[in-house]
């Protein structure tokens, strides 16, 4: 590459794909390109893509449209889709939007080097293939870049628990998880960059069954107790689980290891056992409550978070009044709730859909439920004191925003204090998304 070369990336989706579009930058990088925090002055579009719903995979197609003109003006620009719409729909995305150059799928990333050499003059790729070599074995041998205190490090990926809504089998494969050597070595470095906090990512995170130092397999709760070891990291967080691999080893660590912050992101998806079955979640709502009664039992201030899917096929009322039954239970600080979206090729989408009547009105009760319980749990926290790891300077002078221990954002005015810095903040006021607090002196 005689002249500069510059590379525009926009995430879209899970915590994964920004750790995946870190390391794809690192790639690029290695290719010679420079990123950029503007389209129009790039020479190399990615778009890092989610499939969840159907809604993110429109939002993709319109986002390419809006690159046309773009493309039209910049003979040598090149586009390409990246991510998990990538691995399920392939050509199909060059099909609808022929200006795209390159379609790359989770798995392929490592490949770029070579795919980069193959596009151009008219000539397109796409790379959806689930490779023989692991691409974190690639990565490996790449220097990381790391920005701000607290990061990602994606720890597993893939998952074999097909659950019948769920593309992601079919889009990231099937589990796979990284040595423990590997993600100690990752982890060290980015403390030598200044991150004070990790969240180990995975599909089924708490799945995790990497090869151990001692060469048998660890668990996510020995993997967690590891990671403790390391000097500079002070927190430590892990997201998504899922119920069946909630271990107690796992449970046990959240009541005794310091680093462990008391946070859990534990998706249930529906109160209802007809429906769960239905979803192939292979656990029951009861099975998640007596889970949830442990948690807390060795972590009573723990804050627990879900997921919900609303109308999911033959849902009727009375199973959406289990899962209201469920919520009031749990009681939830945090939550993410939607509306069914039927993905082409999951057993779901051959079922008779509910109205989008009902579904929006479910949506509305649940939200309305969920909304008032994080209200709670924010107002919950007036008075108390919690110890903040200070992120980055507010808008305002003099103000310092950060994340306390329970990953809620604290903000905080008349602050001094260096980014990184943990300390403990007094809570003052509450939002429904942020608290305001002041430093303890």
């Amino acid at each position: 590459m005689n002249k500069k070369e510059y590379l525009y990336i926009k995430t879209y989706g899970c915590q994964m794909n920004v750790y995946d579009s870190e390391r794809m930058v690192e790639v690029f990088e290695q290719n010679g390109y420079i990123p950029t925090d503007s389209p129009e002055n790039a020479d190399m579009i990615v778009l890092n893509t989610c499939h969840i719903r159907e809604k993110a995979a429109e939002k993709i197609y319109s986002e390419l449209g809006r690159y046309k003109n773009l493309k039209k003006k910049k003979s040598n620009l090149k586009i390409g889709v990246a991510g998990c719409l990538a691995q399920a729909e392939g050509e199909e995305i060059i099909r609808r939007q022929p200006l795209v150059d390159l379609v790359v799928g989770p798995q392929t990333y490592h490949q770029l080097p070579a795919i980069l050499k193959t596009v151009g003059n008219g000539q397109k790729s796409v790379a959806i293939d689930f490779p023989v070599e692991n691409k974190f074995d690639y990565f490996k041998a790449t220097r990381k870049r790391h920005h701000g205190v607290a990061a990602f490090l994606t720890v597993q990926e893939g998952c074999d628990k097909f659950c019948s809504f769920c593309v992601v089998p079919y889009t990231r494969g099937a589990e796979i998880s990284r040595p423990v050597s590997d993600i100690l070595a990752e982890a060290g470095e980015m403390v030598r960059h200044g991150v004070r906090e990790i969240t180990l990512l995975g599909q089924n995170v708490n799945a995790y069954h990497g090869v151990g130092l001692d060469g048998k397999i660890c668990s996510l709760a020995k993997l967690i107790w590891e990671l403790a070891k390391v000097n500079g990291l002070e927190r430590i967080r892990y997201t998504t689980s899922h119920p069946n691999d909630m271990t107690d080893d796992l449970i046990e660590a959240h009541g005794e290891c310091g680093k462990l912050m008391p946070y859990l992101h534990l998706p249930v998806q529906s109160g209802s056992n007809k429906i769960l079955k239905q979803m192939n979640r292979q656990h029951t709502a009861d099975m998640y409550m007596r889970l949830i009664q442990d948690i807390r039992k060795a972590r009573p201030d723990i804050l627990i978070s879900g997921d919900f899917i609303v109308g999911f096929p033959e849902e009727t009322e009375a199973d959406f009044e289990d899962t209201l039954r469920l919520v009031k239970e749990v009681e939830y600080g945090q939550s993410y709730s939607f509306k069914y979206s039927a993905r082409a090729g999951t057993p779901a989408a051959e079922r008779d859909l509910l109205d989008e009547d009902i579904k929006n009105e479910r949506l509305h009760r649940l939200q309305s439920l969920l909304s008032c319980q994080q209200k709670a749990s924010q107002n919950a926290m007036v008075g108390n004191t919690v110890n903040v790891l200070f992120e980055r300077f507010g808008r305002q002078e003099g103000q310092m925003v950060g994340k306390s221990d329970y990953l809620q954002a604290v903000h905080v005015a008349d602050c001094d204090l260096t980014v990184g810095t943990i300390a403990p903040v007094s809570i003052v006021a509450a939002k429904t998304n942020s608290l305001t607090g002041s430093l303890n002196v």
